[in-house]
């Protein structure tokens, strides 16, 4: 069976942490945040705002305060010509009651779901992004200006990648993590009928 052009997307989608030094076009990142608002989210509250930093001094003095001390290992984020970074609305009730009876932050799902839109609106565009989650949330923030009930909790680097995409990291196979009705509870060999 030919892959389709969603499945060609997702499967050549990698994590691009060298960009070349070129702007990325505004219209671009609009239909890439564009696509994150359309988003799906628990009782549609849509708990995501989008800061979009593309101008290159104040990116150098998020850089500096989000990726200092014990964050200095996602440094390579601040050679991205942009960087966008996703808060969410922590207050919102579908939040409160998700995380006081079922032990869930539905808003880290919801802007989950809202950054890998981003991410493949990215893809399809030609441009290259990276997830990146090792980052000071709090300083992040507060020099976003970011009010006390809204948190960073997801930073996307992109641009255009500098190098060839490296090939893809092995994934396990489906037999590994797919079983229906119950874990475990058919062969892998009957699941692929």
């Amino acid at each position: 069976m030919d892959l389709t052009p969603l499945q060609k997307l997702i499967q050549g989608r990698r994590s691009v942490r060298t960009y070349l030094d070129r702007p990325v076009e505004r219209e671009k990142i609009m239909a890439c945040i564009e696509a994150g608002r359309l988003a799906p989210s628990a009782q549609n509250v849509q708990p995501w705002r989008f800061i979009v930093i593309d101008d290159p001094q104040i990116k150098d003095g998020f850089c500096q305060t989000a990726f200092s001390g014990v964050y200095s290992a996602t440094r390579f984020a601040a050679a991205a010509p942009a960087i966008v970074a996703i808060a969410a609305r922590k207050d919102l009730v579908a939040n409160i009651l998700g995380r006081s009876i079922q032990g869930t932050s539905w808003y880290l799902i919801d802007i989950g779901i809202a950054g890998e839109h981003v991410v493949l609106q990215a893809q399809e565009l030609g441009l290259s992004t990276c997830w990146i989650g090792w980052f000071n949330a709090k300083k992040a923030g507060s020099f976003l200006g970011l009010p006390s009930s809204y948190k960073v909790s997801i930073l996307l680097s992109i641009g255009y990648s500098s190098g060839s995409p490296a090939s893809s990291q092995k994934r396990k196979p489906l037999e590994e993590i797919l079983w229906f009705n119950r874990y475990g509870g058919e062969e892998a060999e009957s699941r692929r009928q």
